[in-house]
């Protein structure tokens, strides 16, 4: 998602950590059309080119890709043409993984995975998953896969980290039992474990600085994760970890996670982040994280990554 002018606009750096990452043993890269408008797929299949075989290269469609409101959602119509305009810019004849980005409350779940399960025929796709569904909707796609003959979700890439545990209380009980893969992604919390949200302003330059209204700073939830942040901070100074490594092995340790997919957008922060990948926990460590922030919580409910409509104050009115 740091890929483009949403990130870093230097295309030859972002191709550059491309390479680093894959020499780094990293294998599967995640984006998404609507990422920075598509620049972000392109930037993916020019660092691919020569080496596309070493990776699953997986991609997303639902968000809005214009004002035309055709341009989006989970219909049939939508994806035919968004698929072929995601192959275009990744420069590729098939996509591994092609996921579904948010639920679509307008379409019907047959019609979603109808569509899906003629490219997984066509070649062009190879497998199909979701991200930020929740578990009744997980449960809703496994049925209709079965009954109506269609190809089945086999991964969910929900948010999760430390710092929003919510995931733990349904989505990832309902991955273990279905086999889906869980692919979790924001395991920072969007730059919060990385300790440098804990000032009353955001750093400049930061991603903070850049969307205010995803960090709330001075509402109840900075107030809650900058306490837990400075407690976890002391933690991994004891573990001898940073505080980086210790949040990435914490979300690798849980059984039912399958990715964790980090988002760096300089040189500097890949090479933070894949420290993390060979930590690990002990018992000790883990419990005083629960004690921490507890067990399938999130601090901030807008970690939750999708609000059901049906939640909203019209939907709500009797």
């Amino acid at each position: 998602m740091m890929f483009g002018r949403w990130g870093n606009p230097d295309v030859d750096e972002c191709v550059a950590m491309v390479d680093s990452a894959l020499d780094a043993g990293v294998n599967f890269i995640d984006t998404a059309d609507v990422y920075d408008f598509g620049t972000s797929e392109e930037i993916v299949g020019r660092a691919l080119r020569g080496r596309r075989d070493q990776v699953v290269l997986a991609t997303k469609f639902h968000n809005p890709m214009g004002e035309d409101p055709n341009s989006r959602g989970n219909s049939r119509r939508w994806i035919l043409r968004a698929v072929e305009e995601s192959l275009r810019r990744l420069g590729t004849d098939w996509i591994d993984l092609y996921q579904v980005h948010r639920p679509d409350p307008a379409t019907d779940l047959d019609e979603t995975l109808g569509a899906l399960s003629d490219l997984v025929r066509a070649g062009k796709v190879r497998l199909i998953g979701t991200s930020t569904f929740p578990p009744d909707l997980l449960v809703e796609a496994q049925w209709v896969s079965e009954r109506r003959g269609r190809e089945r979700f086999v991964t969910e890439q929900p948010p999760y980290s430390i710092l929003a545990r919510g995931i733990e209380s349904g989505v990832l009980p309902v991955c273990e039992r279905y086999g889906l893969g869980a692919l979790v992604y924001s395991p920072l919390n969007g730059g919060w474990l990385t300790g440098k949200y804990r000032s009353p302003e955001p750093p400049a330059g930061s991603r903070a600085a850049r969307e205010p209204d995803h960090f709330d700073f001075g509402g109840a939830a900075h107030r809650s994760k900058t306490a837990a942040v400075e407690a976890l901070a002391g933690l991994a100074q004891q573990a001898g970890l940073s505080l980086i490594e210790l949040s990435l092995a914490w979300v690798l340790h849980h059984p039912a996670v399958d990715a964790v997919i980090i988002g760096p957008r300089t040189p500097d922060q890949l090479r933070d982040q894949l420290r993390g990948a060979g930590r690990s926990l002990d018992a000790g460590v883990l419990d005083r994280i629960d004690e921490i922030v507890p067990p399938g919580s999130n601090l901030s409910p807008a970690d939750a990554g999708w609000t059901d409509p049906a939640l909203s104050p019209t939907r709500r009115r009797r």
